[in-house]
């Protein structure tokens, strides 16, 4: 245990005394909200400086009436479409929308011409402008007024609760839970990849400069392979604990200087029934804020770490074995197929079955089986897990990694010190059946 110890003692520092360790330890939580920042100022900049664009309008149906925004203004100066395609050409219009004559049961020959293509926006908006009134029109056929279905139409916004097995109740919000469950399921992803390739990176390094021969005349090569995957294991482990503690400490003080930071008392107020009622805003608020105070922060960031050192134990112990088994990154390529495999397969899950359905029987399947249940129970343990389920997934996780690691055991043993061949699968298997 003690030369297990001195192992990971010598990767963990190796790792983390390097000043490229400590530049993107420092600078990631920077970068991204940095990235962020400039998208939202390249944006509000944009929509400062952007001019009116003046769209020519040319309805031959003389039914419809085109209301302008802040951006787009609707103007109707030519009857001939050759001439408004022409002052689109020489930039006295930004675009021209021709109605041509139609059946409103059937819209259809509506155009937009225009120099460069539209953005999707606009079209939105012009369909949708097209769409409420061609509905009030053909509403007006039917001798139906459209003002009195518009004071009937309501507005109807469902507040979810759950209730808990004491008859507790915690208000939740899906889209809260779908972001949550997407970034711990995407970091647990990218962290396995990241950190299980520096492991097969430095088993293939000391193996072809031969340091592990050195290596495994002090120590056993399990204990070799257990010291470098814990070793690398607690630099992932560092580095995402600074990042929590950088992206809090940073987000508490941009809040407070922008002054976005509210005051308990006045979010307890916003949170009371009275002021609920007072206007949509503040009713739409008082939400946001029951729904982060219901969020169990401690037990997801602990879900975090049991499933980031599961599954990267898990992972690394295979990485390693790859790493073991051949002389060069290039020949690590068709081992590396079948380890992928169950990533993948985890990660186009998320996104299908987790977070649309995270009780379906294919999301709890997903969470429970271990080359899975890392990247799909972060997915779903925003929503709320039953503890037994949990206890299964964590359970069996842990046995996945035991048998993962006595798989790579057998195959790192003989494989580190085997030079100037390329394994086959057959290879391996020999090498995991033999017992010398």
């Amino acid at each position: 245990m003690n030369k297990i110890f001195l192992v990971i003692q010598r990767e963990y520092l190796a790792r983390v005394k390097k000043k490229s360790f400590l530049i993107a330890t420092l600078l990631t939580p920077l970068i991204f909200p940095a990235i962020m920042g400039i998208f939202v100022w390249i944006a509000l900049s944009e929509k400062e400086n952007q001019s009116l664009r003046i769209i020519e309008v040319i309805d031959e149906t003389d039914l419809f009436f085109m209301e302008s925004s802040e951006q787009y203004a609707f103007t109707s100066s030519v009857k001939d479409p050759e001439e408004a395609k022409k002052m689109v050409q020489e930039g006295e219009r930004y675009g021209f929308l021709y109605i041509p004559k139609m059946e409103i049961s059937n819209p259809r020959g509506i155009q937009f011409f225009g120099i460069e293509n539209p953005s999707m926006s606009l079209m939105s908006y012009l369909e949708s402008s097209l769409k409420r009134k061609i509905e009030d029109q053909r509403l007006y056929e039917k001798g139906i007024d459209p003002s009195v279905l518009k004071e009937i139409r309501t507005q109807v916004a469902i507040q979810s609760v759950t209730l808990g097995e004491s008859g507790e109740e915690k208000i939740n919000d899906a889209t809260v839970n779908y972001a949550i469950g997407f970034l711990a399921g995407i970091l647990i992803y990218i962290f396995i990849f990241v950190y299980g390739n520096q492991i097969m990176q430095g088993v293939i390094e000391e193996k072809s400069s031969r340091i592990v021969e050195i290596l495994v005349s002090s120590l056993k090569p399990f204990q070799l392979m257990m010291g470098k995957i814990v070793g690398i294991g607690a630099v992932g482990l560092t580095q995402f604990l600074i990042w929590v503690v950088l992206i809090g400490t940073l987000t508490t003080l941009v809040t407070g200087v922008l002054g976005m930071q509210m005051p308990q008392q006045q979010a307890m107020e916003l949170a009371s029934p009275e002021m609920a009622q007072a206007t949509p805003d503040s009713s739409e608020l008082a939400g946001i804020l029951m729904v982060i105070q219901g969020i169990d922060f401690v037990a997801i960031v602990v879900s975090f770490i049991i499933y980031f050192l599961g599954g990267y134990l898990l992972y690394g112990a295979l990485f390693a074995a790859v790493g073991s088994a051949v002389d060069a990154p290039s020949d690590a390529q068709q081992f590396m197929f079948p380890i992928t495999i169950p990533l993948i397969v985890a990660y186009m899950g998320l996104f299908v079955f987790v977070l649309q359905e995270p009780n379906s029987t294919t999301s709890f399947w997903l969470s429970v089986i271990p080359l899975t249940s890392p990247i799909a129970m972060m997915g779903r343990i925003s929503y709320g897990v039953p503890f037994w389920e949990l206890t299964l997934s964590i359970g069996l996780l842990i046995l996945g990694f035991l048998f993962t690691t006595w798989l790579a055991g057998k195959i790192y043993r003989i494989g580190i010190l085997m030079h100037g061949t390329k394994p086959t699968y057959k290879i391996l298997w020999k090498w995991i059946r033999s017992s010398q």
